[in-house]
């Protein structure tokens, strides 16, 4: 049923890019590594934006930069995997956000990985892994939804996470 508001609310104009991103960074985030696997190699990022869509099928969403390197890869390989981070792990999150000057292959020296059932990276220390099929990307503004049916979970599920509030990362 829809419902009108009388009288119409006014309209307000339009937040700038810095007012918004200063109001989102009070907002706490958990931390994940997305990463996919292909022929070209491993690869992955740092991504807080990360949303349970659906359980039947289980499927998550993903808001990856269009531009970015892992977001091709996905769609070239077909594959990702959500790593939510344990607290602790914040170089790990800072060597994957690019922070480092560490990239392709070398960024998953720092860390014990593994494989589900689609072949991408799964973190042994993570608190959950959602290993994915892609199922379909659509682009918004500078960034892309991926979407991923889960065809297989793991993690150690025990322990703090990481989050990302007022620009830093904490643990909770």
């Amino acid at each position: 049923m829809n419902r009108i508001v009388e009288p119409p609310l006014p309209l307000v104009p339009a937040a700038s890019g810095e007012a918004y991103r200063d109001a989102m960074a009070r907002l706490a985030s958990p931390v994940h590594v997305v990463t996919t696997a292909g022929p070209t190699g491993r690869i992955g990022l740092t991504a807080t934006a990360v949303a349970s869509v659906s359980d039947a099928p289980p499927t998550v969403l993903v808001c990856i930069a269009t531009g970015s390197r892992t977001l091709a890869a996905i769609e070239a390989n077909g594959v990702f995997c959500v790593n939510a981070l344990p607290g602790g792990c914040d170089d790990l999150a800072e060597t994957f956000a690019g922070r480092r000057g560490i990239d392709g292959e070398a960024r998953f020296a720092g860390a014990e990985w593994g494989r589900l059932v689609s072949g991408a990276p799964v973190l042994a220390a993570a608190l959950a892994s959602f290993d994915c099929r892609l199922v379909a990307i659509e682009r918004v503004a500078t960034h892309s939804l991926v979407l991923g049916e889960v065809v297989a979970v793991g993690g150690a599920g025990s322990g703090a996470g990481l989050t990302y509030r007022d620009r830093r990362f904490q643990t909770v």
